[in-house]
């Protein structure tokens, strides 16, 4: 029976065809009722009949036509995707969902030079927003970083990873007739890691930047292997990449290998026409042929940290959405549970009956700060390894030597996410806190658990729970990896930086402090229900909204589950940051002086009377 592949939003949904003399409509409504079953709240669809849509190739970009019949259109096992009324921006353009891969090649391209991609370049070359190209000036260094290694090969020389062995087996010398050889071994070799493939998004990060590495003309790949990368990233083909088996020294050996590995036509490959298939035919099917490797090209692709600096990248971009939008969250707990924010004022509590909060609210700018700190300490780190050439040994084509170094190791990365994880993990346990207070009558003044009729509704109990169940897992997960190094290759490479383990934990506390901070801000909103008719300052006011065109408010017990992934959706897409950020702005444009930055709790007020009254910068 023919089938179809559908990707609708975040959804990949196999539908059957017993009749392909039925038309797109058919299928495109056939793919909604699977994706509205698998919802809990419908996908937010009324009805399927009534939905209105577009449904296009995956492959080409070509619209199709809802009448045209699908025997005359698409071929079995063909993928599509189908796009919501409401969904689209342009009728030129369909986006997935944040964080979901776009599928198609877009015009909009990012010239690689090896020296000027940012970790906000490279998780949008993740989600797909562009192509990749190489600048003139990076072809050129490749080209001549190549015509030396080819003329050490030509000369019999001996240089490590180019004549000779690896790790251990440095000093044994391979003759030319296998130099072709040792690399494909190399590669083979190292494709030894386990668990599940990282996801297209992430797999297209790491080929991003391993290319960017590459561009930078010290590593002597040829410029025939880096363009049959790129080539590979502009159609998305993205190798099978276990997200387990690297040691981080020297640099990512076991996941650049399962990446290299795919582009020689071995192993496993995903595209979104193919899905998951055989490298060689996912190749074929985009009219790509497998790369075949030159002497030292294997160790080239494989040599780095990469797999560390492309998720950092990701944990620090995410850190950063989550962390000024945590102030918002603070903000609005505060005005929920009546505290002052004279404790943010040079003049604390000159004019105020109520003397202090407890530090949950009182020192969110001391603990938020510290962390919005070490964001900004991170990300200088991850975005100057995301230009380091990490390879080994270096080709300096200029010099016309190469020189043996340790750019590989991955302790600055290693040690940096390690301290990300810490800093934001403090942003959950505050949070958690400040959700007990919401919650707890004792300390809110208002209905226990946020919900009417206690006891036969049980309200937000069981959220709060949930809370401090990922507060407690982000302290386990904060133990730095990077304190840890186990001898591996014989001794040869004695000291490592575990720094994959570092990157992989970091975005699970990321993911953690993002559903905390959810669930209070799923939290305050309720509060608001029970201190209505009063209302909070416009900013705060716009949040509420936001998150009540996304949820209704608690009236009697309900499935959760679908309310707080809803939330954190707004918190992912910084929808949250995007509504209160002009009146912040407007704010700091007229009450704050240049030199004294805003406190982050500060908006939560209306502007001050007097300009005595203005906020301490902690």
């Amino acid at each position: 029976m023919p089938r179809f592949t559908v990707h609708i939003r975040d959804e990949w949904l196999a539908v059957p065809c017993r009749d392909t003399s039925n038309t797109i409509q058919w299928l495109g409504q056939e793919a909604l009722k699977r994706y509205v079953k698998n919802k809990p709240d419908n996908g937010g669809i009324k009805a399927v009949k009534d939905t209105r849509f577009v449904v296009r190739r995956c492959q080409g970009l070509g619209l199709l036509d809802a009448d045209d019949t699908i025997e005359d259109v698409l071929e079995d096992n063909d993928f599509v995707e189908l796009a919501i009324e409401g969904d689209t921006m342009s009728p030129d353009f369909i986006p997935c969902e944040p964080g979901v891969s776009h599928l198609y090649p877009l015009t909009y391209f990012i010239s690689m030079d090896g020296n000027s991609l940012s970790s906000t370049d490279l998780v949008n070359l993740g989600r797909g927003l562009y192509k990749i190209k190489l600048t003139p000036e990076a072809e050129r260094k490749v080209v001549q970083s190549r015509e030396l290694l080819d003329t050490i090969v030509k000369e019999n020389k001996v240089v490590y990873g180019i004549t000779t062995g690896f790790g251990k087996f440095a000093r044994t010398v391979i003759p030319v007739s296998k130099l072709k050889e040792l690399q494909e071994n190399l590669v083979r070799s190292h494709s030894a890691g386990v668990g599940n493939p990282l996801s297209p998004e992430r797999t297209r990060m790491l080929l991003a930047l391993r290319i960017n590495v590459l561009a930078k003309g010290h590593s002597g790949i040829s410029l025939e292997t880096l363009h049959a990368m790129i080539q590979a990233f502009n159609a998305s083909c993205l190798s099978f990449v276990p997200e387990k088996g690297t040691v981080g020294a020297s640099g990512d050996l076991a996941p650049l290998s399962h990446l290299a590995l795919g582009l020689m036509g071995e192993g496993k490959m995903w595209s979104p026409k193919s899905g998951w298939a055989d490298a060689k035919y996912v190749l074929e099917a985009h009219g790509l042929k497998p790369i075949t490797l030159k002497p030292k090209e294997g160790l080239a692709l494989i040599n780095g940290t990469q797999m560390i600096t492309s998720l950092g990248a990701e944990a620090v971009e995410r850190a950063q959405a989550i962390a000024r939008q945590a102030d918002i969250i603070a903000a609005l707990t505060l005005e929920v549970l009546k505290g002052t924010t004279k404790a943010f004022d040079s003049e604390s509590h000159r004019f105020c009956d109520r003397v202090q909060d407890a530090y949950t609210m009182r020192c969110c700018p001391q603990v938020h700060g510290v962390a919005n700190d070490t964001i900004k300490f991170v990300l200088n780190i991850i975005n100057t390894e995301i230009n380091s050439a990490t390879d080994n040994p270096m080709v300096f084509a200029e010099r016309g030597e190469t020189i043996s170094g340790g750019n590989f190791h991955g302790e600055y990365p290693a040690k940096a996410l390690d301290f990300l994880a810490i800093a934001v993990h403090e942003l959950a346990s505050i949070s958690e806190r400040r959700i007990e207070r919401l919650c707890n009558p004792s300390l809110s003044e208002l209905p226990a658990f946020l919900v009417n009729e206690g006891g036969l509704n049980s309200g937000f109990m069981i959220a709060h729970c949930t809370a401090a169940s990922l507060v407690s897992e982000n302290k386990v997960l904060c133990h730095p990896s990077s304190v840890d190094s186990l001898s591996t290759s014989a001794a040869t490479e004695d000291h490592v930086s575990m720094g994959g383990w570092a990157a992989r934990k970091a975005l699970r506390v990321i993911e953690h402090v993002e559903q905390v901070l959810a669930i209070e801000l799923l939290t305050a909103c309720q509060g608001i229900e029970f201190l209505r008719p009063l209302r909070t300052t416009t900013p705060l006011e716009k949040v509420y909204e936001l998150v009540r065109s996304v949820v209704k408010p608690w009236f009697k017990d309900r499935f959760m589950s679908p309310d707080i992934e809803a939330v954190q959706r707004l918190l992912l897409d910084q929808k949250v940051w995007n509504v209160a950020k002009p009146y912040i702005d407007k704010y700091q444009t007229e009450y704050i002086p240049e030199s004294r930055p805003i406190s982050p709790t500060a908006f939560s007020l209306d502007p001050p009377a007097s300009p005595r009254k203005r906020v301490r910068h902690e």
